[in-house]
Parts: structure tokens; C-alpha cells; sequence
């Protein structure tokens, strides 16, 4: 019998498995760099693996992108309390001490909740941040579906797996065009034509 047995195993026991996913979503991440680096992408929002490897992974990303947007309206309730003042100078003090930060921290904790539950996943700042002030305001009015898989018609040379992208939706959409119909020709001109 197969209860509970929900998954791949991809040849890996449970905390290599778990540590590949952490490394492919971090991955997969930083590929929305936006600074020049040594490290950027050749296409923002995309990476290449295997079939089965992107299919195990597309609930890991997705699960992460619901949290960060889970947390979005909070933080917007939480900005009408914000102050501008620079850290540990006098305004800031002030603010501090008075009602509006208490109202703040009170309107931003579930946010930090969340954002602490991310990291416990990712364990990376750099993806942490690239998911919650990138990824979530992009994806705010879906309702899942945030990445999509699409087949390579070439193998992997070693082993001939069967590779696939894993990018998110909307970052690399091709634009549909519309065919244009045929023109109408009028029977007037046909006939001119043919007299002529």
C-alpha cells in the first residue's frame, strides 16, 4: 500500500531533498537581481533543471510567494503609523515613546510573523527581501499559479534527463497578436479589374 507516501524521492533522503529545494527556490530568486553583478542572470525569473526536480519545486515557490503576499496588507496598515525620522535620532526617539509606535508594531507583527516563517524556509536575506518587496506586489492580484513549467525539447548530455524551466508567470510572457483578416475586396474593384 501507498498511504502517505506524496512526493518524489529523486534519489535523496529527506534532508537532501529539503536542502536542494531550499537551494533551487534561493536560485530561482536571485535570478530577479536587479543591481550588475557577477551573479546575474541571463533571463530575470527563470532557471533550467529537471522535469521531476521543477514539478517537486513549483509548490515549494508557491507556498513562499502566498506568505509574502499574505503579508502585504498589513504592511500597508502598518505605513500609516511609519515615521520618515532616520534610526536613533531625536524624532525617531519621540516616536518611539508615543502612541503611533505601539499602534505600528501592533499593525506590523503578523507581517514580521510571516516574514520570519519565509526565512525559516529560504534562510537567505538577499531572497527574503527579492520575495516580499518584488515578487508579492507583482503577484498580488493572482490567486496561485504564480510559476509555470515549460518542457526543453534538449537533454541533459550525462544522463539524457528530460529538462524543463521553472519560471514565474507574467516575468516572460510572450504578447499574443492578433492575426490580421484578410482585406475585403468589394466586388466594384474586381470588376474594374477585369475590365481593365
Amino acid at each position: 500500500m501507498r498511504h502517505r507516501v506524496r512526493g518524489r524521492t529523486l534519489n535523496r533522503n529527506a534532508s537532501h531533498r529539503k536542502a536542494m529545494f531550499r537551494n533551487m527556490a534561493v536560485s530561482l530568486l536571485h535570478t530577479l537581481r536587479t543591481e550588475e553583478s557577477e551573479g546575474k542572470a541571463k533571463v530575470s525569473g527563470r532557471i533550467v533543471t529537471t522535469l521531476e526536480k521543477a514539478k517537486e519545486l513549483r509548490p515549494v515557490i508557491e507556498k513562499l510567494i502566498t506568505l509574502a503576499k499574505r503579508a502585504q496588507p498589513h504592511l500597508e496598515a502598518a505605513e500609516q503609523f511609519a515615521t520618515a525620522a532616520q534610526r536613533n535620532t531625536e524624532a525617531w526617539k519621540e516616536w518611539r515613546k508615543s502612541e503611533r509606535y505601539q499602534q505600528w508594531n501592533k499593525a506590523i507583527a503578523p507581517a514580521v510573523w510571516l516574514r520570519r516563517r519565509a526565512f525559516s524556509d529560504l534562510r537567505d536575506k538577499e531572497a527574503l527581501n527579492l520575495l516580499f518587496n518584488v515578487v508579492a506586489p507583482k503577484m498580488r492580484d493572482r490567486n496561485g499559479g504564480y510559476v509555470r513549467i515549460v518542457r526543453l525539447s534538449t537533454v541533459r548530455l550525462g544522463d539524457a534527463g528530460q529538462q524543463a524551466l521553472i519560471e514565474f508567470v507574467g516575468e516572460n510572457d510572450r504578447v499574443k497578436t492578433r492575426r490580421r483578416a484578410a482585406p475585403v475586396v468589394k466586388e466594384e474593384a474586381v470588376a474594374a479589374e477585369a475590365s481593365a
